[in-house]
């Protein structure tokens, strides 16, 4: 990306102001289409032709992150066209989930979490709760008995997949834990229970680094090797890896009571803290500091924004909510996008892949959702994530 940081956007309010200008473009440059998972020199493309689906399809993992912005978006500013933008992309998950595009891999939470789930919870929509609970069976499927691990990607009988979890799956594991709620069926939330238990088992190190992935032996069960994809090396810490440990552990400790679970966020979230530069925002792999040449994450650091904030809900411990206040108070001043930029990303300066040179300095859409939503946690600190549930009516709506 050839711009620099973002001066500093002001306040609170106008942080959110131009997080929410920038929203609005997005919606009116993509309609009921996607953007591609990151930035071009600040720009979002379409969305590459992929899986049988055209320019701009509903494929792949990040696309959950687009109405899930539009949620968010009409809740920070009771817009009503933000309502309309999030409303308009639910037939396009309801379809993906029926036909069954793309949807081989443990990322349904981050697809219907953000999607369809928010549509039941504002609206009642049915259609949108049906879609849920399909993705969750589809989730479900992907869990081995032996293992208590749902596969990350690939066939079930993958020999190079088979059994290999990694630790952004604990995210997705809302979405069970919703299913268990919503059917009142106990297999859904018991395979998430178990599975973020074998994550915390084998996939924290003895320092609370974070494997990448970690494979389990499905026939026997048995632990076998963790490695990495994304992180600098496999003995490493990437930063986006222990960002979603804190903010995942924290969810699963939410949903279930288990202190073990919220432990397992801590440790994540002090190791987190601890290799911090000065300005919060963490380098890709937490193995660099201060003075490298690499590049920061800005995506690791909106979610560990939105992670401490949680973990320091849940232990009422302040210097955790400190440190998140401080990683988000650097993001507005240094890595948003003024609106008069003509950039698209709410985020600049984040990584999605550094090792295959992908989305290296650009912008992304989990990043830019995670931003969004740590600005609504702090606007509003009685807001329940969707990740969460949220007192409903009869009917299924939110309470007002």
């Amino acid at each position: 990306m050839t711009s620099s940081p973002a001066s500093a956007v002001g306040s609170s309010n106008g942080s959110v102001d131009a997080a929410l200008a920038l929203v609005a473009r997005l919606a009116n440059r993509f309609g009921t289409l996607f953007p591609a998972d990151v930035t071009t020199d600040g720009h979002y493309p379409p969305r590459p032709a992929r899986h049988g689906e055209p320019e701009g399809g509903n494929t792949d993992w990040t696309t959950g992150f687009v109405p899930g912005m539009y949620w968010v978006a009409s809740e920070l500013s009771g817009n009503q066209s933000f309502l309309d933008a999030a409303r308009s992309h639910v037939p396009g998950f309801v379809r993906r989930i029926d036909q069954r595009i793309d949807v081989d891999h443990h990322d349904l939470g981050f697809l219907y979490t953000l999607s369809c789930a928010p549509a039941w919870r504002h609206d009642g929509d049915r259609t949108a709760r049906s879609a849920t609970i399909a993705a969750a069976d589809h989730l479900l499927g992907r869990y081995h008995e032996k293992a208590g691990v749902i596969q990350a990607w690939g066939d079930l009988t993958d020999p190079l997949e088979q059994g290999r979890a990694i630790i952004d799956s604990l995210m997705n594991m809302p979405l069970l834990h919703w299913a268990s709620r919503e059917t009142g069926d106990p297999r859904y939330a018991d395979a998430a229970r178990r599975h973020a238990h074998q994550l915390r088992a084998q996939m924290i190190r003895p320092d609370d680094t974070t494997f990448h992935t970690f494979v389990w032996d499905p026939a026997t069960g048995d632990p076998m090797a963790g490695s990495t994809n994304q992180g600098f090396a496999d003995d490493s810490a990437w930063a986006r890896g222990q960002a979603w440990g804190i903010y995942g552990f924290a969810l699963n400790a939410q949903l279930t009571g288990d202190d073990e679970l919220l432990d397992a966020a801590v440790r994540c979230a002090r190791l987190f803290i601890s290799r911090l530069p000065a300005d919060g925002v963490p380098y890709w792999d937490l193995v660099f500091g201060e003075g490298s040449e690499e590049e920061r994450d800005s995506s690791a650091g909106s979610i560990a924004v939105c992670g401490l904030l949680e973990v320091a809900r849940l232990t009422g411990d302040p210097e955790f909510e400190s440190v998140a206040r401080h990683i988000l108070d650097s993001l507005t001043r240094s890595y948003a996008t003024r609106p008069d930029s003509g950039l698209d990303c709410l985020l600049q300066h984040g990584v999605y892949d550094k090792n295959r040179g992908k989305g290296v300095d650009e912008g992304n859409l989990w990043g830019d959702y995670f931003y969004l939503e740590a600005l609504l946690r702090v606007e509003r600190p009685d807001w329940v994530p969707y990740w969460l549930p949220a007192p409903t009516t009869t009917d299924g709506r939110v309470e007002a």
